[in-house]
């Protein structure tokens, strides 16, 4: 559909001229896309496309010079243009297969290390957003007897590991304790919110003994609910960026770099970004207020646990982008992270 608003010929010129400008970052003139791009007309018919291009908004012309360079419209029409499901390099491959083959069995910890990963992958920013705990489901609800006190342990499906050690409440002895964690058995599979409302109806109606503890677990799924932690981003490889600066003017590094530091608003540009349709996404400069104030793309997706999405991975990188080796290598580790939330859930 891409190739049909331009034209074949145009979509090819405008594909070529995008893949030199990322591989020089200089602009880009009509001979050098008659030599190389192997579109098979003069360099003179070129440069009347590559006019025409312009005058539509997907080139801009630096006064500087005589070649041309994408605008955000021109890297959209040519991300729209790409095959789907663009083919890793060899070595990324390995590296994405070894980095899943060590994976333990904790998804924010692989998270973390997927994050630096795709970092090195594409020498762009990782980013990524882990499940929060007040939307995960309990997989395990334990108390845990340790003679003067007592550990509460709950586990989350999605890896999500909360623990607290309290004094031992008085009366509460072996037996209590086991039948306190027996009732308690009904909130696995609820979400951390969900269990906490029902230990509270649960502590109204136990005996003097259970009362408490269930309000002592009850206060720890709030608190784990209610964590920075349970909408935070990991960042990974930001020094990738500095090695950008001839892509990117000083001051629009300067302002990413302090959005980068400032966790909530960058969750809040990951959640606008991010595909609701279970795929990647890409958004390019101007599509977003965030994006288009740092000259930035973002190339996210969405990580998911069966049908439930439950975090967010991607890099940022300038507008001018390798957007193939990027897309290839979000959707890989993407795939991969949401095969090892799935295995977690079941």
């Amino acid at each position: 559909m891409a190739e049909q608003q331009l034209g074949a010929r145009k979509s090819a010129v405008l594909r070529a001229l995008v893949e030199e400008f990322v591989r020089s970052g200089e602009p880009v003139g009509s001979e050098t896309i008659a030599e190389h791009a192997g579109i098979g007309v003069s360099s003179a018919t070129i440069r009347n496309e590559m006019a025409a291009l312009e005058e539509l908004g997907y080139l801009s012309h630096p006064h500087t010079s005589a070649g041309r360079i994408p605008t955000d419209l021109g890297y959209r029409h040519y991300v729209d243009a790409l095959p789907v499901g663009g083919r890793l390099r060899d070595a990324q491959r390995r590296a994405i297969a070894a980095h899943f083959a060590e994976a333990i069995l904790d998804l924010e910890e692989v998270l973390k290390g997927s994050v630096q990963l795709l970092s090195r992958l594409t020498q762009y920013a990782g980013l990524g957003m882990p499940p929060g705990a007040s939307d995960e489901p309990i997989a395990r609800l334990e108390l845990i007897d340790m003679g003067p006190t007592v550990m509460i342990l709950a586990v989350g499906q999605h890896g999500r590991v909360d623990k607290r050690v309290l004094d031992r409440p008085e009366g509460t002895d072996a037996t209590r304790l086991s039948d306190a964690e027996q009732r308690m058995q009904v909130v696995r599979g609820q979400t951390y919110i969900d269990a906490q409302a029902m230990l509270l109806k649960m502590a109204a109606g136990a005996d003097p003994a259970e009362h408490d503890i269930i309000l002592h677990v009850a206060d720890t799924l709030r608190a784990a609910s209610q964590d920075p932690r349970s909408g935070h981003v990991v960042v990974g490889g930001v020094a990738n960026l500095a090695d950008e600066t001839q892509a990117w003017r000083r001051e629009t590094l300067r302002r990413l770099f302090e959005t980068l530091e400032r966790e909530q608003e960058l969750v809040k540009v990951l959640q606008d970004v991010s595909s609701t349709t279970g795929d990647l996404s890409v958004t390019i400069g101007g599509e977003h207020p965030r994006t288009g104030e740092w000259e930035a793309s973002i190339v996210a997706s969405p990580f998911m646990a069966g049908h439930e999405t439950v975090g967010t991975i991607g890099v940022v990188g300038p507008t001018r982008m390798d957007y193939v080796s990027a897309m290839a290598s979000v959707r890989a580790v993407a795939k991969r992270l949401s095969e090892l939330a799935t295995e977690l859930d079941e």
